[in-house]
């Protein structure tokens, strides 16, 4: 850092080369609009360097929204329908097999799996999807409910945390989404999302997974009623689990989209506050090994750029999604696998198919198999300046 950057910029690059963590008031000052971005982006692309070089992952995914009628009612979601709303609807054994069978043919690794909370449907339907969809396709891994979710099953179970998942893993669940999680300060949890699982929940469900050997990814709905230090809070949160446990792979900040919910009157997050946001969760969240630029809410140019600002992981095709795309997401219903790779070395990065763990997927024709090892640091920095010289030729 050269002495015309920002002082705060400054005493975070100090504590970070000396090897200490960010406190939350590190943080708070980051969120600050005075600190310059370009700075705060360097900071936060030298840790995303020194944990995963210029690898940038991505994965052949398949979304399953099974159902959205939904007993809750979420101010921000515009995904959800009441049982006798037209949109309502549940899919049955053949339209789930038939999705997992497009999964296979498309050479898909994942499929993720979340939806509504139906009322009218029991418990055993749900374990019964896993073990379906795990006999039918045993390859294909199934990352699925959320602790929102397995918190429903113990609702109308009575069953425990531990049990629930025992069952699912059981059934064949890989994995577990971070979904839920939205903010967790009650200040801002109970105006959005009132009679949900709350944070304590949500972090004992995923301390529960994690203990049973469940990998699981977490996020943060930002860009709505929260204010900077809510943000805050809800990461050292999430890096104080993830000290006990190690079991978070991933972290997802996921920016709102406002349109047809209940707070439609709200603007979406400007790239800016996006950018802002990645950096400080990749410098906050120092125990988590990727952080994740999710192109279908943030845009495709949003989330290359952040690929410079933290970001090592651009998700993958995500077939299928429509919780976002519900509420007014313009991105991609799909992306192929050449776009996904174009974009991301056109960034100035090494493109990996990964599988769901993040181990390296490779490919020959249409059969994939898992690399014997992860990709040495010398071999993708050498992708890498083949990658962006190869960007520069067009």
């Amino acid at each position: 850092m050269t002495s015309s950057t920002h002082p705060v910029v400054d005493r975070v690059a100090e504590k970070l080369a000396a090897g200490k963590r960010l406190s939350q008031q590190d943080a708070l000052d980051l969120f600050d609009p005075a600190v310059p971005l370009n700075q705060l982006g360097q900071l936060a692309h030298e840790q995303r360097r020194r944990l995963n070089g210029r690898a940038a992952y991505y994965n052949i995914n398949v979304h399953l929204n099974p159902t959205n009628v939904c007993v809750y009612r979420c101010v921000f979601c515009a995904f959800r329908a009441d049982l006798r709303d037209p949109r309502g609807y549940v899919m049955d054994d053949e339209q789930i097999l038939a999705r997992a069978e497009e999964a296979r043919r498309i050479g898909a690794t994942e499929m993720h799996i979340v939806g509504g909370l139906h009322h009218q449907r029991k418990y055993e339907w749900y374990v019964h999807l896993i073990r379906m969809l795990h006999q039918a396709h045993p390859r294909l891994h199934l990352k699925a409910w959320t602790a929102v979710e397995i918190h429903w099953f113990c609702h109308m179970t009575g069953y425990s945390y531990q049990r629930v998942l025992e069952e699912m893993i059981e059934a064949g669940l890989g994995s577990m989404p971070g979904g839920g999680a939205e903010i967790f300060h009650p200040e801002v949890r109970q105006k959005i999302c009132e009679h949900k699982a709350d944070a304590q929940c949500w972090l004992d469900i995923h301390r529960t997974a994690h203990r049973l050997g469940l990998r699981t990814t977490c996020t943060m709905l930002y860009g709505h009623i929260e204010k900077p230090h809510h943000r805050v809070d809800h990461l050292f949160r999430l890096r104080a689990l993830q000290d006990e446990t190690g079991g978070f792979l991933t972290f997802i900040p996921l920016a709102f989209h406002p349109e047809n919910t209940g707070l439609a009157h709200l603007k979406k997050p400007s790239v800016l506050d996006d950018l802002r946001t990645m950096a400080i969760s990749r410098l906050v969240l120092d125990n988590v090994p990727h952080i994740k630029a999710y192109w279908v809410m943030l845009g495709l140019g949003t989330a290359q750029a952040a690929l410079s600002y933290g970001a090592d992981d651009f998700d993958g095709t995500v077939r299928h999604e429509r919780i976002y795309h519900d509420a007014g997401a313009d991105t991609p219903q799909a992306l192929d696998v050449e776009t996904i790779r174009h974009l991301i070395r056109e960034a100035g990065c090494v493109p990996i198919e990964r599988d769901t763990l993040y181990r390296r997927v490779e490919r020959q024709e249409t059969q994939w198999q898992l690399a014997a090892e992860e990709p040495d640091s010398a071999r993708v920095e050498h992708l890498a300046s083949l990658a962006l010289a190869a960007s520069y030729d067009g």
